[in-house]
């Protein structure tokens, strides 16, 4: 990483002027109501369509003549929705669970299988995203703090021995002393990465440190994505002025981004089950099985 980009990612930490007691909660007791999209299929036509794809919840506000296509790139069917979700439901012989946590790089546990990381600004809502991914899986620990910041290492979750999921330190407020020297060799080294999901805070829109995270990643040569979080936080007209803020960043200032953005909501559920859909595709456990979605799953790689 360049000596700028280290210089903004470490002058934007604050350090707290006393310290807090982390507040946080353990793994969910019960698979939230939504998590399987057999559930979901007992909605109404309308409300399913906006937990499958939040994008079509957003089109009636869209001006006459702004293009959709890129909103719509990565569009599975209902069987490979469901084909995907199995991954994320545990068994005897498929085990989900927090494997281990790591502040250095040879601290780092060697697994050989693919690996997704998931980063972003503190208090963007990453960890309550990666709940929600393991929401089939209710035993699975995963700290949810009610202050930002307070994911500390890298912290590893196993999906059996399809991929492996990694929850990083949130960048910005709050962020470790040590965020740079953790994070970049784990980007630079670590062999089995295939995606990196940055997420962005949908209710407020892309920041100068979400800039900064993309310049990284692109500086880095990472195949990477954009995950929009919140986006039950604001009126739909914000939300959409603030994801064609984001896809104009996307299109003039990014060669190594996936050129659709995944809009999520944690507790909603909305894209929960399309981001999954994605994550077994980009790990390679998921072939689509209608050719409607290849030509845009092709652009995935």
């Amino acid at each position: 990483m360049t000596a700028a980009l280290r210089k903004t990612f470490c002058l934007t930490r604050r350090v707290p002027l006393q310290p807090q007691a982390p507040s946080w909660t353990a793994s969910w007791r019960c698979a939230h109501a939504l998590a399987s999209v057999q559930k979901a299929l007992r909605l109404p036509e309308k409300k399913l369509q906006g937990l499958l794809f939040p994008f079509s919840e957003l089109e009636g506000h869209l001006a006459r003549g702004v293009s959709q296509a890129n909103f719509q790139l990565f569009h599975p069917s209902l069987e490979d929705i469901a084909r995907a979700e199995a991954l994320f439901v545990p068994s005897p012989k498929h085990k989900i669970d927090y494997y281990s946590s790591a502040v250095r790089m040879d601290h780092a546990p060697s697994i050989n299988q693919p690996e997704v990381c998931f980063m972003g600004r503190s208090n963007v809502g990453k960890s309550s995203l990666i709940r929600a991914l393991f929401s089939l899986a209710p035993d699975v620990e995963v700290r949810v703090s009610k202050t930002p910041g307070h994911t500390k290492k890298l912290n590893f979750f196993t999906v059996g021995k399809a991929f492996t999921l990694v929850d990083m330190p949130g960048y910005g407020h709050k962020a470790p002393k040590d965020f740079v020297d953790m994070v970049e060799p784990y980007l630079t080294t670590r062999a089995n990465l295939v995606r990196t999901f940055l997420l962005v805070d949908g209710s407020v829109g892309v920041q100068k440190l979400d800039r900064v995270a993309m310049e990284m990643c692109e500086e880095l040569g990472l195949p990477y994505v954009i995950v929009v979080t919140k986006i039950d936080k604001r009126s739909q007209g914000t939300l959409l002025a603030n994801l064609l803020q984001l896809q104009e960043v996307i299109q003039k200032h990014t060669e190594g981004c996936y050129p659709q953005p995944f809009l999520v909501s944690s507790t909603q559920f909305h894209g929960i089950y399309l981001l999954r859909c994605f994550i077994a595709h980009v790990t390679g456990k998921l072939h689509l099985a209608t050719s409607a979605t290849q030509s845009g799953a092709e652009r995935v790689s």
